[in-house]
């Protein structure tokens, strides 16, 4: 099943993006029973069976919920609510250039973020 949505993900990710990002490293991986793309490492959209969701600043979370009835973010039911990003409405899937728009967005958001520090051992 991961499989279907790691291949679906790499397939929008060529549309929305053309496969690259100007300075931008993108990698499709596998994640939980879907997939993620992580832009220079950090993972900011993820599909899985709850559904297409991205990572985004704090505008853009309460413009797409507000306006275009993107949900919060959760994996599972009663499980914590993933701070930062939103499920987008299955009908802005349809819509490519509200999509590509939004992906990209998601992309520059989460490669202006802070280096992530890793712990030492």
């Amino acid at each position: 099943m991961a499989q279907e949505y790691l291949q679906q993900l790499t397939v929008l990710l060529k549309q929305t993006t053309s496969g690259r990002f100007k300075g931008v490293k993108l990698e499709c991986k596998h994640f939980f029973s879907g997939a993620a793309v992580f832009a220079a490492g950090r993972k900011c959209i993820t599909y899985t069976p709850v559904g297409l969701a991205l990572k985004l600043p704090k505008e853009s979370l309460s413009t797409l919920m507000t306006d275009k009835g993107a949900t919060p973010l959760c994996y599972f039911p009663k499980g914590p609510i993933k701070k930062g990003y939103v499920i987008l409405p299955k009908a802005m899937l349809k819509d490519m250039k509200a999509l590509r728009h939004w992906v990209k967005v998601s992309i520059k958001y989460v490669h202006s973020l802070p280096a992530l520090v890793r712990k030492a051992k």
